[in-house]
């Protein structure tokens, strides 16, 4: 194979790498975000269950200093009712002794349906916290997995680096620029081989005279229809 050529195949394949560290990556962070993701929805629902049992007991409160003062209200009225004497006055007295006794009922009914919401909750807080725990624990080590990952990554990267430090070294600035031209716009398909007298880039078929070059290797040859590098495996010629 052309020197040039083959140099050219060679950085292509680097290229590649290089660029396959970038997916690599992301997959890894994204089973940390996922991890802390739903360690914070968790924390978020533990905020809400609490800001619940805050806003009940907040009502129970309210309730039993309504109950307090219902008990005052019985009270006063129970005096008042051993001075009373007109049939009406004592009607008014009883019907407001009505009302307050339902007022107290409703009361005590409200305060322990409040109590067992409260205790529904603090289960549900509980529960949820030691879910966190479990998670919090289970991101540490996704975390410590990812660092150790990301260590291993880094040792390939620059070592691929160091490869493409010393290729483009050696390379033609003239034919490094071509390249360079190429793969703005082909990315990764910049060099491509040819199968079946086909272009792997635009799977284009290209004609006899150009596939007679591509197979001497004696030249860098691009295809007619994209204008991608061709080359094609020593192992194909051969055989």
């Amino acid at each position: 194979m052309n020197k040039y050529l083959e140099q050219l195949v060679n950085l292509s394949k680097i290229d590649k790498e290089i660029d396959a560290f970038g997916p690599r990556v992301k997959e890894i962070e994204s089973k940390l975000r996922a991890a802390v993701a739903k360690e914070n929805d968790i924390s978020k629902t533990i905020l809400a269950y609490e800001e619940e049992v805050k806003d009940c007991k907040l009502k129970r409160s309210k309730n039993e200093l309504h109950l307090a003062e219902l008990s005052d209200k019985l009270t006063e009225i129970s005096k008042k009712g051993a001075i009373v004497k007109t049939d009406k006055e004592i009607k008014a007295l009883q019907l407001e002794e009505e009302i307050s006794k339902e007022q107290c009922e409703f009361a005590n009914e409200e305060i322990e349906r409040l109590d067992s919401i409260i205790e529904a909750k603090d289960i549900d807080i509980e529960e949820k916290k030691e879910e966190l725990a479990q998670i919090q624990k289970n991101t540490e080590e996704i975390r410590t997995s990812i660092e150790s990952q990301m260590s291993e990554i880094e040792k390939e990267r620059s070592t691929v680096y160091s490869s493409k430090e010393k290729l483009i070294s050696e390379m033609s600035q003239k034919i490094l620029t071509f390249y360079e031209k190429i793969r703005k716009w082909a990315g990764n398909t910049t060099v491509v081989p040819v199968k079946k007298q086909a272009c792997y880039g635009c799977f284009m078929r290209i004609n006899d005279k150009t596939y007679a070059s591509v197979i001497a290797h004696d030249d860098i040859v691009t295809c007619p229809h994209c204008g991608r590098i061709l080359y094609k495996e020593l192992e194909e010629v051969e055989a």
